[in-house]
């Protein structure tokens, strides 16, 4: 009994020095996509600017019917009768419907950037399902706006913006429970796991460490 305590405190040291190394590591990563994406936004923003106006030679803009893209969405995936199978939202998405559903609603609870809204014409503007179905595209993809311009129709600098503002307000909501260090309790936890499986005092396999 004395050896598997020496060998949990050990195994929790190792893991604790191996977060804190991920965390330096993930959190200078976080800033460096952060910055990137802000800056990719506010150049489109710039260039959008330049481009404003009727003027000779210059695209109009496009109508994305992306109304009825929202109404395809939610009958693939989002209401009662959808087409694709909850197998299929889970590869597409990487996650259950319902965990999908959870981080929507708490995501438009936490920023009404989310929340469909009519603008200044009395228009609906885009749906939460559309803002992260596109969003997850991106970062589970590695996807460029305009790739999912196709998908969520939905235009780059928007696109931009809702995935600087997804991150942060996941950041903000579930730093606290998900994205912090093990705790000796979850290590406890996860070795019972693991004994119940039938690998008693094994936790290096749970992050592929050995």
């Amino acid at each position: 009994m004395e050896d598997f305590r020496r060998c949990l405190e050990r195994q929790e040291r190792e893991t604790n020095e191996r977060n804190r190394r991920a965390d330096e590591i993930n959190e200078l990563q976080r800033q460096v996509d952060e910055q990137v994406v802000i800056a990719v936004a506010l150049q489109d923003e710039e260039n959008q600017g330049r481009r404003r106006g009727s003027q000779v030679g210059h695209c109009r803009n496009v109508d994305r019917h992306r109304h009825s893209r929202d109404k395809n969405l939610l009958e693939d995936y989002f209401i009662s009768t959808f087409l694709y199978s909850d197998v299929d939202f889970r590869r597409r998405f990487r996650m259950q419907p319902h965990l999908f559903n959870k981080v929507m609603h708490n995501i438009c609870n936490y920023d009404a950037y989310f929340v469909q809204k009519c603008d200044a014409t009395g228009v609906l503007g885009l749906l939460p399902e559309q803002k992260l179905t596109a969003v997850i595209r991106m970062l589970e993809y590695g996807a460029f706006a305009d790739q999912v311009d196709e998908i969520a129709r939905i235009g780059k600098s928007t696109m931009l913006e809702a995935l600087v503002r997804f991150c942060q307000a996941v950041e903000t909501l579930y730093t606290r429970d998900y994205l912090r260090r093990s705790t000796p309790r979850d290590l406890q936890r996860l070795l019972q796991k693991a004994e119940a499986r039938g690998f008693p005092g094994m936790f290096g396999s749970i992050d592929c460490m050995h």
